[in-house]
């Protein structure tokens, strides 16, 4: 029997503090799972949608990106999260225009996240006019005609086009290519935000922004280093391909400034060992790092590894892959050949002993996979760190062989199938000579804003239309006070969205909420039946979902109609595209594609083979590099970590396991032992002490950067075993510390692991 939504917010006195985890998953995970789908959907729609998820013919997982296996598949093939992201997608609690009327804005304003996103499945498109104090409904066509208005009204620079990862592949592409068809480049989306340091120390060094491994070669490695994440909550699955790693006598080393419970036990529920409660143990050492000081590490590692070459020529480096592939080898040997462990020692608070013993699982492995996520790419000297692990990937020739490569582990479900289709404010003169050969167009080829520069440019006062499909803008960046004053400033915001959330609140003068359907449900509304969507896994795997669930409301459309009748809103008639083919048929969309982005030639064919198909990817399939030598670059860079003035600690943001993104499915961060609140900061034991509090003393978090000072109020210290000189905070309650100049440089990604913060009593001055 499904539950009402709550009615009651976060009270963050109900704080409950238990002991942290040491495994992740079992049959709470289970239980977990179910009672939330059953809360949400029902029994019988929970049972549809999951028995669905992720099989060939079913829906893909609007959770995270991890892929499925292209051998046997689990009848159960989703986690915990996963479960989750269904039941909050597939729920039957419904917001009508009874709720926003019910509801004004200025009350919905005091309201969290947690209770926003809890009232269920958006059903009618609904607008706020200047003056109004309440959304309204508003019919589909009004709401495509004041688009078009207001857009024409514009000119292409003031005009932006956001989307999240949630969004399809045929989707992401119809959206580049009306935001180019209107003349702009204004394309930011979710992975700015998270991986965009990867590409940006990829492409440079290998010829290409993606990893190159296989979920096969995962289970085949010899060595795997898990390096800034937590697959227990962010991609459980992984767990599973870790544990057969294990099983096939590989080692694992976990990077990470917190012990994280998926980083030492898997209790896969599915196996008889997880279910008992023995587990799989995964980590074979443990790395607790200071946060920012993974440079650091793999600095000293290559010197660690360039020592036994030089000891015992032969042993360790793979020279004729070097000789033939590579670039830069002797810089590189250079740089590395003196260290100052000292230093080392201050940037990763680690000692000697425990970085020479993971070099020596280093030298003995054949087959190394590098893993990390944000915990890497959230920092300012991000790109070098990134650039770095691909120096140590290159020394031992881990390209281009089973069991070996790099694994950048992508977040949301589709933000890696956007970017390749041509989701992008940096778009390259092929694709965009492509799109204009396929469609009769002139892209433009000026440089658009990317997340951080959307920021920047709403505070300035730089923006007309802000149009957001998927996602949470106002609440995913960095200066969210500033950001969420500089919103209600623009012109017009549209938000194409399936759940209320904190951006329909922060609204531009002019607002509109456009409800679509979500990944589970049917998309059969078209002249020639259901259509089905593709996306794109972290591995480079391209395959279908298709939804199987009645929507909860006729008036819902699809994103690809959405997209198109906002382009024919706007653009007319006579506009060079046929957009209402494409929406009618998405099979036309893959026709366009095929002929467009390089990889998916006979598209439609291939979309149809039991495993879909995998893109190509040179440093993988032919140990080729497609970067402007035709060679691998080894890379130089200096030492260089986070270090925080004295009363000042260094804080990360992280993300509870009751949440994705910003989306909060409960209050219970089970593995680290928090539960009903979310306004904490982890901190050490000595550093509390020393900097003049106690433990569950309440506070006002203080951030400097470049003399710049933001404040973030009510946060309640907890005791955690993080490193000393270290902090964490929920991700996004604590945005509103984030300084958006503090990004990453080269990829301008936000510094949300490298925030230097300080406490005043709750309520005092600064």
């Amino acid at each position: 029997m499904t539950r009402s939504a709550p009615i009651d917010d976060i009270n963050e006195d109900n704080l409950v503090v238990t002991p942290p985890k040491t495994h992740a998953a079992g049959v709470e995970a289970v239980i977990v799972a179910l009672d939330r789908g059953i809360a949400q959907a029902g029994i019988a729609r929970t049972a549809r949608s999951l028995l669905r998820l992720n099989q060939r013919d079913g829906t893909d997982c609007p959770g995270c990106a991890w892929p499925e296996s292209q051998g046997h598949r689990k009848t159960a093939e989703f986690c915990e999260n996963g479960a989750k992201a269904v039941a909050e997608e597939s729920t039957l609690r419904t917001v009508t225009p009874a709720f926003w009327a019910e509801h004004s804005i200025e009350e919905l304003a005091t309201k969290t996240e947690y209770w926003l996103g809890n009232q269920g499945r958006i059903t009618h498109p609904v607008v706020i006019r200047p003056g109004d104090t309440h959304y309204s409904q508003i019919s589909w066509d009004d709401a495509f005609e004041l688009i078009g208005e207001q857009i024409r009204a514009s000119v292409p620079d003031r005009t932006v086009f956001y989307t999240s990862g949630r969004t399809a592949n045929e989707s992401a592409f119809m959206y580049q290519l009306f935001a180019r068809s209107i003349g702009t480049n204004n394309l930011p989306d979710c992975s700015n935000m998270c991986h965009e340091s990867s590409g940006s120390a990829l492409n440079p060094t290998i010829g290409i922004g993606k990893g190159t491994v296989s979920l096969e070669d995962i289970h085949r490695a010899e060595l795997i280093l898990v390096v800034g994440q937590n697959p227990g909550t962010n991609h459980p699955r992984m767990l599973s391909a870790l544990a057969e790693c294990k099983d096939n006598g590989g080692k694992i080393v976990a990077v990470n400034p917190l012990p994280e419970a998926g980083l030492f036990n898997f209790m896969d529920p599915q196996t008889a060992k997880g279910v008992i409660g023995k587990g799989t143990n995964l980590a074979d050492e443990f790395l607790q790092i200071k946060v920012g000081g993974d440079l650091a590490l793999f600095q000293a590692l290559g010197h660690l590894l360039l020592e036994e070459e030089a000891r015992v020529p032969g042993s360790v480096i793979d020279s004729e892959f070097v000789a033939a592939n590579t670039d830069g080898i002797d810089a590189y040997r250079a740089a590395r050949s003196v260290i100052d462990w000292n230093e080392t020692k201050k940037a990763t608070g680690l000692d000697r002993a425990q970085i020479e013993a993971v070099a020596q699982l280093l030298i003995a492995s054949k087959a190394t996979i590098i893993c990390w996520a944000l915990g890497l790419t959230q920092q300012p000297h991000s790109v070098n760190t990134l650039k770095e692990i691909i120096n140590l990937l290159l020394l031992q020739g881990n390209f281009g062989k089973p069991g070996a490569g790099a694994c950048p582990v992508r977040g949301h479900s589709n933000v890696q199938g956007d970017r390749t289709m041509g989701v992008w404010e940096k778009p390259k003169e092929a694709m965009l000579a492509a799109l204009d050969a396929e469609f009769g167009i002139v892209s433009p080829r000026e440089h658009g804003l990317d997340s951080v520069d959307t920021v920047d440019a709403f505070v300035h006062d730089r923006v007309d239309v802000f149009v957001s499909m998927g996602g949470n803008f106002a609440l995913a960046c960095s200066d969210t006070d500033l950001l969420e004053k500089a919103m209600q400033r623009v012109g017009l915001t549209v938000h194409v969205s399936t759940k209320p959330n904190r951006s329909h609140v922060m609204h531009g003068v002019t607002s509109l909420i456009l409800p679509t359907l979500g990944r589970t449900d049917t998309d059969d509304k078209h002249p020639s039946g259901r259509q089905v969507l593709s996306v794109e896994d972290s591995m480079s795997v391209v395959r279908t979902t298709q939804g199987r669930l009645e929507p909860v409301s006729e008036h819902l459309l699809a994103e690809p109609v959405i997209i198109a009748r906002m382009a024919h809103a706007t653009l007319g008639d006579d506009h060079a595209v046929d957009w209402k083919a494409m929406a009618d048929e998405y099979d036309v969309i893959r026709d366009h594609i095929s002929r467009v982005v390089p990889g998916f030639d006979d598209f439609n064919v291939r979309l149809k083979t039991k495993n879909g198909f995998v893109l190509p990817n040179p440093p993988r399939d032919t140990r080729s590099f497609a970067t402007d030598i035709g060679l691998a670059r080894f890379t130089v860079s200096p030492i260089e970590y986070l270090s925080a003035p004295e009363g000042h600690l260094i804080l990360q943001t992280i993300r509870s396991h009751d949440q994705y993104n910003t989306t909060f499915y409960g209050l219970d961060d089970r593995y680290r032992g928090i539960k009903n609140a979310r306004r904490v900061i982890l901190i050490h034991e000595d550093d509390v002490t020393e900097l003049g509090f106690a433990d569950r003393d309440m506070v006002d978090v203080i951030s400097t950067f470049q003399g710049a000072e933001r404040r973030a109020d009510t946060f309640r210290l907890v005791v955690y075993p993080t490193p000393k000189g270290c902090a964490a905070a929920y991700f996004p309650e604590a945005n509103a510390l984030m300084h958006r100049e503090l990004v990453a440089r080269e990829s301008n990604t936000p510094g949300y692991k490298a925030m230097t913060v300080r406490f005043v009593r709750a309520g005092t001055a600064a």
